[in-house]
């Protein structure tokens, strides 16, 4: 084999040799594409079925009973808001939604703040923390910081019923009491508030079940003093206990 040809075949073997280290990194990347492509295959598909489980993800709570005769132990099912409510639990609620949202105590503002939201529509809540706002000059926090305290006690409780039969409309007349925190005389005020209310599902927050567990709403409400002759203001004139 002369010279010339002895270079040529290693030319040639070295031209195999470099065509045969390319073509293993074209599969190597390739290969590696693919790989990745996979990943985030599996990483995209991962993620969709976390959030189509969301739905099916939350917390029921329930509540055990045990017989204290028997000793047997049970589930008592929670209220589904699925059941028409009768008048006299109505009357209770709206009730005790005016003396609680009404008063105003600096001890106990916070609570009564956050129950009267348990039962406030995401629109009265909006009304409801616009009134309680230190930014708001006629906030209660700001008029009674010196101590003066408000207690609401409720009447009267009336039902109206729309031309299409629906009854979602009520009037509460209720007194004010405001006492002094300086010891000055007691003021009485009547007032009278239109409310308009419904049922719904229950909160799933169990910090707001507790206060509102059937779900009652208080979805409008609007009050203003209401005007009474002499003889019958004087009838509820209230007594060293603040009551009339």
């Amino acid at each position: 084999m002369s010279r010339d040809q002895a270079l040529q075949a290693y030319w040639q073997e070295s031209a195999s040799w470099d065509a045969d280290r390319a073509a293993q990194a074209a599969r190597t990347a390739r290969i590696a594409w693919v790989t990745a492509g996979a990943g985030w295959t599996c990483a995209v598909t991962a993620c969709a079925a976390l959030m189509l489980l969301m739905p099916l993800k939350r917390v029921d709570p329930f509540l055990v009973r045990v017989d204290s005769t028997t000793g047997v132990v049970d589930v008592v099912p929670a209220y589904a808001g699925a059941t028409q409510m009768a008048e006299p639990v109505t009357r209770y609620l709206l009730s005790h939604y005016v003396t609680v949202c009404e008063r105003f105590n600096f001890a106990t503002a916070e609570s009564d703040y956050a129950e009267c939201g348990a039962f406030n529509s995401p629109k009265r809540n909006a009304a409801w923390f616009s009134e309680w706002s230190t930014s708001n000059p006629s906030s209660p926090l700001n008029l009674y910081k010196d101590g003066t305290t408000i207690s609401a006690q409720v009447t009267a409780v009336s039902f109206f019923k729309r031309a299409s039969g629906l009854t979602d409309l009520a009037q509460v007349r209720y007194l004010k009491f405001k006492r002094h925190a300086d010891g000055a005389p007691g003021e009485v005020t009547h007032w009278i508030a239109t409310l308009e209310y419904g049922y719904g599902e229950p909160s799933k927050d169990a910090s707001l079940r507790r206060f509102n567990p059937i779900g009652f709403r208080i979805l409008d409400f609007h009050a203003e003093p209401e005007v009474l002759n002499e003889s019958a203001a004087a009838n509820t004139t209230p007594d060293e206990g603040g009551r009339p």
